[in-house]
């Protein structure tokens, strides 16, 4: 059975994914201690996510519950995070659901910024520890492997790869008629959070050299100090959003961070500032394309929205919401995402019906054992009676494997149902062959879990 404990960037604040980071070599070997039943572990780790893949080897109708707590006690020893944070912080996916998940990530869909590439080969690398260590399994092997080969195929299927640009990216290009030179402007970025890294990544491959940041919740300072920019404090947050060219802002507070009010404001104690501190605006006008008048551009990435469009009342500033930059983008970027997630799907219904499958071989091979026994002895029994010919022989293992066939195509069908119990009832009814499965936890006995579940 597969389960992965899941933290990220949705769940998890920066500084327990810091922590989990630090020990993410030595989790895997670390947790496969804890318990017999755990027979291979892959831990992906990234500064937006910490990840362990598990196979567990339980009979079935088995609870997974004591491996699953033995797993989160074996990434505490690994990472030094306590147990009771990692259990209210850890997602848990399990069964057919942790496919379609790796599948997700992989294609760079769960990303700070939907669709980049990096993940993929972040992914690819775990696997290679994995190995390296000796903690992966044939089922993560095939689990990690199939991840790849869909990413892949995302990739080079939808336009995901474009709209990995995000909407961060969208943005500045629409913003970018209007600049001159990034060199020269003035960003204040508000937030630092789930986009702030990517959009302060954007704003530098254009050359963007002068950005701030402030955060509401108080984390302007470590984010700050982490990418070398420069932090504002809160007593100096409206003078510095009414001398920013642009603002961009990318904060999970349900409030408004931003609007006219705290601008006027702003450009009042600007004024009040000796000569030496005042700055003369604007340095680098942002101009509007058709007027050539100088502008001050916000460009609000919130959900809810982080600027109140009354802003766009005073003179010279123009507002960039995610309806605007969605009405403005090209179709084929925002249809990517769905798209990728269609194929996601599929790859991984394709890969849980294989598994489920495989799930009953145990049974299936002991059934054709068992005929096979039967129609060997058969075929020694007409020997010994003086009947040597090849069209006997031929004749008895056609018809077995005539009987055979309904068996087969039930099997599978039972399995991809989830009624392996039916046939393995069939067979212990029929024939008294009794099998025991491998790997088949049910799902109801997750829900035992508690904090840690999904």
């Amino acid at each position: 059975m597969l389960i992965c404990l899941s933290a990220s960037h949705k769940n998890s604040s920066f500084d327990v994914l810091e922590k989990l980071s630090v020990g993410a070599n030595d989790t895997a070997g670390g947790i496969l201690e804890r318990h017999p039943t755990l027979v291979g572990a892959v831990v992906v780790a990234t500064c937006n996510r910490f990840e362990a893949y598990l196979d567990l080897d339980e009979p079935l109708g088995s609870s997974p519950l004591m491996a699953v707590h033995a797993a989160i006690d074996g990434v505490s020893a690994s990472t030094g995070v306590a147990v009771d944070v990692l259990r209210a912080t850890l997602d848990l996916v399990h069964g057919s659901s942790v496919a379609e998940h790796l599948f997700a990530v992989t294609s760079g869909l769960e990303s700070v910024v939907v669709g980049e590439g990096e993940i993929a080969g972040q992914v690819r690398r775990s696997l290679e520890q994995a190995r390296l260590s000796r903690t992966t399994s044939p089922e993560l092997e095939r689990l990690f492997q199939r991840a790849s080969q869909t990413s892949r195929g995302v990739k080079n299927r939808t336009g995901i790869g474009a709209a990995g640009r995000s909407l961060v990216r969208l943005a500045l290009e629409l913003a970018e008629s209007r600049i001159t030179d990034w060199a020269q402007i003035r960003v204040l970025l508000i937030g630092t959070g789930r986009y702030a890294g990517a959009s302060l990544a954007a704003l530098r491959d254009l050359g963007a050299e002068d950005v701030r940041v402030y955060s509401p919740s108080g984390r302007a300072h470590k984010f700050a100090t982490s990418h070398q920019i420069t932090a504002v404090a809160e007593s100096g947050f409206a003078i510095e959003a009414a001398e920013a060219d642009l603002i961009l802002t990318c904060t999970t507070a349900d409030t408004h961070v931003i609007d006219a009010a705290l601008l006027r404001s702003g450009r009042a104690l600007s004024l009040q500032l000796p000569a030496a501190e005042a700055r003369t605006l604007p340095s680098c006008p942002i101009t509007d394309a058709a007027t050539e008048i100088p502008r001050r551009l916000i460009i609000d990435l919130g959900l809810p929205r982080n600027v109140d469009p009354d802003v766009t009342d005073l003179a010279g500033v123009e507002l960039l919401d995610l309806e605007t930059i969605r009405i403005h983008a090209p179709l084929e970027e925002l249809n990517a995402t769905s798209d990728a997630r269609l194929l996601v799907g599929r790859a991984a219904r394709k890969f849980s019906a294989v598994a489920e499958e495989q799930s009953l071989a145990p049974a299936v091979v002991a059934l054709r054992s068992y005929i096979f026994d039967i129609l060997d002895g058969e075929i020694e029994r007409a020997r010994n009676r003086g009947d040597n010919s090849e069209q006997t022989e031929a004749a008895l293992r056609h018809l077995a494997g005539v009987l055979l066939h309904t068996p087969m195509v039930r099997s599978r069908e039972l399995a991809r149902e989830g009624e392996q119990a039916a046939f393995l009832t069939g067979l212990d009814a029929l024939f008294d062959i009794q099998v025991e499965l491998p790997a088949a936890g049910s799902a109801a006995t997750i829900a035992e879990i508690g904090p840690a579940a999904s």
